[in-house]
C-alpha cells in the first residue's frame, strides 16, 4: 500500500502542539510569531498561517489583532438557559469586567427592532451600543434596544458603571422573566471586528435575543431586544441539560 504524504501544515500543527505541551506557558501566553515560526521550522509563512488557523479553530490558541497568537485558556462560559448579564458571567470567571459605550441616544427605531418590542411606528427606544471586556480584553459587541416609553430618562445612567439590568430593576420596577435567544455562526466585519480587536472574516458566534418582563408586577411584555457578536475564542456557550426522572 503507497504511504499518503502528511500535509505539511498538518506536520507543523503538531510541532507547536508538542512545543506548547513540552514548554507548559500559562493562558493567554504568546507564542512565537508567524515570521519566528518561518525561520525555526523552514516552512513557508502560508503552511505558518495554515497550521495556527487550524489550531484557532480547534480551540489550542487566538489571536488579538495587532498583538499575536495566544494560547487560549478554557474561557468564558455562558449557560444558555440563564439570564445573567455577560458582566456576571466575568465576575463568576475571576476576571475583572469593564464596559465601554459606543454610543447611546433615543430614537425611532428600525422595523425589525420595533415588531420584536411591539412598538408603533413613532414609539421610540433607547438604543445602547457597548463593548465588554474582561481583563481588559474584548469579549462581545452588543447593540441594545429598549421601548422608551417605559424606561424614560435612563439616558441619563452611565452604563459604563452601571448595570443595565440592574437599573431597569433597582430605578423602572423591571422583572426579567425569559428569553428567546438564537445564535449563528458568522463572521466578523466592519465595526464589529475593529471594537472586537479581530480580523475581518474571522468566525464569531452572532446571540440575538427578546427579553421579557414584568413592569411593576403588570402583564409580561417585551422589554428589551439586542445583538450580540462574541468572540469564540474568549467566550462559550453551553445548555446543562437534566433527565427526566423516572416514577416508580
Amino acid at each position: 500500500m503507497q504511504d499518503v504524504p502528511v500535509p505539511k501544515y498538518y506536520v507543523l500543527k503538531k510541532a507547536i502542539i508538542d512545543m506548547i505541551d513540552a514548554a507548559k506557558p500559562a493562558p493567554n501566553e504568546p507564542i512565537m510569531s508567524e515570521r519566528e515560526m518561518v525561520d525555526k521550522f523552514n516552512f513557508s509563512r502560508i503552511t505558518v498561517r495554515k497550521a495556527i488557523d487550524e489550531l484557532v479553530r480547534e480551540g489550542y490558541l487566538y489571536r488579538v489583532q495587532g498583538k499575536g497568537t495566544f494560547v487560549l485558556d478554557g474561557g468564558i462560559a455562558h449557560d444558555l438557559y440563564s439570564l445573567s448579564s455577560c458582566t456576571d458571567d466575568i465576575v463568576r470567571y475571576g476576571m475583572k469586567p469593564s464596559r465601554r459605550i459606543i454610543s447611546a441616544s433615543v430614537g425611532v427605531p428600525d422595523t425589525r427592532e420595533g415588531r420584536l418590542l411591539r412598538l408603533s411606528p413613532d414609539e421610540p427606544v433607547f438604543r445602547l451600543e457597548r463593548v465588554y471586556y474582561a481583563d481588559g480584553v474584548p469579549i462581545n459587541y452588543t447593540t441594545t434596544y429598549l421601548p422608551y416609553k417605559y424606561i424614560k430618562g435612563i439616558e441619563r445612567f452611565n452604563f459604563e458603571a452601571a448595570s443595565l439590568y440592574e437599573t431597569l430593576k433597582k430605578e423602572y420596577c423591571v422583572e426579567l422573566t425569559k428569553s428567546t435567544r438564537t445564535l449563528e455562526a458568522v463572521s466578523v466585519k466592519g465595526g464589529a471586528a475593529r471594537y472586537l480587536e479581530m480580523d475581518d472574516g474571522a468566525p464569531i458566534i452572532m446571540f440575538r435575543a427578546v427579553t421579557y418582563g414584568r413592569i411593576r408586577g403588570g402583564a409580561e411584555i417585551p422589554v428589551e431586544t439586542f445583538e450580540s457578536a462574541y468572540r469564540t475564542d474568549k467566550f462559550k456557550f453551553f445548555i446543562e441539560q437534566v433527565g427526566q426522572q423516572r416514577k416508580g
